[in-house]
């Protein structure tokens, strides 16, 4: 059953600002890292891929012009039989997981970030969903720091906030 770690709006370097041991504990031991973009530079790429894990990204609306030359504005990652859409900024709540899915109709799941909110919707049947992982380093006025983690098993995905404070 492979583990992907998903996170999004790192924002770093940023003062003191670091990620948290237990997100890089984290992302350290998943089989797959998907980031949804405003990581801000590449060296916070850089360090990423030195986990191990393989990573997938797309560029946020903060990143410097060498990540958003780099990396493109939305993805699609497939982890056995699971397809996995990513973007950065999902637009406004309203009609959000309908757009979402016309948008990337052949995927199980999509990832997001942008508004630091931790969010988890799924349509009626439960076969496609929506995932914000909120931020591990910049909660804004969320209570905690948050990351997300992803368990692909039999085709199917299921999603666990976690949290890191």
């Amino acid at each position: 059953m492979p583990t992907v770690a998903v996170i999004s709006d790192t924002h770093l370097p940023r003062g003191s600002r670091r990620l948290p041991d237990r997100c890089l504990e984290l992302l350290g031991a998943a089989d797959l890292i998907l980031h949804a973009g405003d990581l801000a530079t590449a060296r916070v790429l850089e360090d990423l891929r030195a986990l191990g894990p393989p990573v997938h990204a797309v560029h946020g609306n903060v990143d410097e012009p060498a990540l958003t030359a780099a990396l493109p504005a939305q993805l699609r990652v497939d982890v056995e039989q699971v397809c996995f859409g990513m973007l950065h900024d999902a637009g406004p709540a309203a009609g959000r997981l309908a757009r979402l899915q016309r948008r990337f109709g052949d995927c199980d799941a999509v990832v997001f970030g942008h508004s630091h909110i931790p969010l988890h919707e799924h349509d009626a049947g439960a076969a496609f969903q929506i995932f914000n992982p909120g931020s591990p380093t910049d909660r804004r006025r969320q209570p905690r720091h948050t990351m997300g983690l992803a368990r692909v098993r039999g085709g199917e995905v299921g999603f666990e906030l976690v949290a890191l404070d």
